[in-house]
This record gives structure tokens, sequence and C-alpha cells, in this order.
């Protein structure tokens, strides 16, 4: 093995340093996306979906090649691991806008894991299932999110909530994991940050349910009776991850975003 210095550009991703700390980059990649959706003079918007609008399977002609379309959606599937705020929706359009934009990391002496989770209720207008999203940060520093639909419906907003709760938990699980095997132990609770109290009260008080939810109740609520674990609750206008899972004013788009460590390369040193 050979100590080949500083990283610069490894898989697509750029690294730069600042006075912060790291900002992770995929300016070229997003380039080559757009410009093989042929996109390159498209106009930019802010935000990545209309506020009130849900996108159906059954709106507007399907895709004329299938194969081009796969592979623009896995091209962008692995533009989040700089992009985050991609997550939601794959609109080429938001990317043009923020092509320069990366995720900056920290030097940080806090060494504790805190989650936010979101759901939006039967968001889905084909399945009426919903979307969960969630984001962990390990010192100040974003490392995990995810955005996901629900495998199966929900029957109301405590039921779609406490399922995202049950992803962020297992995520932090698995990051406290991979955090031991490299010797670095994180000692204090997980804090999971959700901003509807009937999912909260679950975990905390947990007590019969079908089957299909049980199961996820009683891992949280173990997690949270042997002090692992912290389900507590956040106003919605601080809800972060309502940027992973509905439409949002470009105003808050860009407080979350900057809430996400998002930063762009012009304004980053």
């Amino acid at each position: 093995m050979k100590d080949l210095g500083s990283s610069h550009y490894f898989l697509g991703i750029s690294v730069t340093r600042n006075d912060h700390g790291l900002l992770l980059s995929q300016e070229k990649y997003a380039e080559d996306i757009i410009s093989r959706a042929g996109m390159t003079n498209c106009k930019t918007i802010k935000t990545p979906v209309d506020t009130n609008g849900k996108m159906s399977s059954t709106n507007g002609p399907s895709y004329s090649d299938p194969t081009e379309f796969r592979s623009l959606a896995g091209a962008l599937q692995y533009l989040t691991f700089t992009r985050p705020t991609s997550l939601m929706q794959f609109n080429r359009s938001v990317i043009r806008c923020t092509i320069s934009h990366g995720l900056q990391l920290t030097k940080s002496s806090m060494s504790s894991l805190v989650s936010y989770t979101d759901a939006d209720l039967g968001g889905c207008p084909d399945t009426r299932r919903s979307t969960s999203g969630y984001c962990v940060f390990f010192g100040g520093n974003l490392v995990s999110w995810s955005a996901k639909r629900q495998p199966t419906a929900s029957r109301s907003s405590a039921e779609a909530e406490y399922r995202g709760v049950v992803y962020a938990v297992s995520e932090s699980c698995w990051l406290q994991n991979l955090l031991l095997e490299l010797h670095c132990t994180v000692s204090k609770a997980t804090i999971v940050f959700c901003d509807n109290f009937s999912a909260i009260f679950l975990f905390g008080n947990p007590v019969q349910h079908h089957k299909h939810i049980e199961m996820d109740i009683h891992f949280v609520h173990e997690k949270v009776a042997r002090g692992k674990v912290r389900v507590l609750h956040v106003p919605t206008h601080f809800q972060i991850t309502d940027i992973f899972t509905k439409g949002l004013p470009s105003v808050l788009f860009e407080e979350f975003m900057n809430n996400l460590n998002v930063r762009s390369l012009s304004h980053s040193n």
C-alpha cells in the first residue's frame, strides 16, 4: 500500500479543502448528467417540486426510451452522495441551478449521533403509501440520509411517522457499530427528532398493536428503555427532513439545505 497524499478526486467526487474543513462535490459529474439529458441550456429553478402537486405514474406521456431513463435515474442516485437534497425529486432543472453545491464536512469535538425523521402520509397518489425520510448527523456533520416509499400503506400519520423513526433508529444503530469498529465509541444516547407527538408517545408507552407494526414499536422502545435512544419532539418548522418528503417554498428549502450542510463552492471559504 502507498500513501498517495491528500485526496482530491475519487470516483467522481471532488474533495476541496477550505477554511471550515472539506467540501465534497460532484460538479463535473452533474454537468455530464445534464448534458446526457440534453438539458444544458434548460431554465433553472430553485426548488425540486411544486408545493402542491403530486407526481403520478399516469400523468403525462411515457418516456420514449426506458433504457436511457433507467441509466439517468441511476446516475442521479449516485449524485445524492454529495447532494442529499436531490433525493426528493430527480429534477435536473434544480441540479442545473445548484451545480456547484456540495456537502461540507467540518472538524468537530462532538461524538454524538443526532437524527431527524419525517413521513408524508399517503403521499403517493398511485399506491397511497407514505414516503419516509431521515438524516443522521455525527458531530454536526451529515453522514447518512435516505428517502424512500414505505412498503405498505399507513392508516394514520402516527403509523407513518413511527415507521420513519424505526428506519432512523436502525440506521443509527448500524452507524454506532461501524464507529465502534473504527475505535470511536458513541457513549451518549442517539437523539431522534420527530414532529408527531402520537408516534413519540407510542415508543415510550408500547401497547398492543397489529403484528406488522408491533415489532417496530418494541424494537425502538427497547432502545429507549436501555438509554441508547431518545425520541424527542421537534416543531414542524424545524423539521429539516421535510425537504425529503414534500414540496417546500424556496425560502424554507434553501434554509433546510443550509441546515444539511449543503454549500456552494463559491461560498465555502
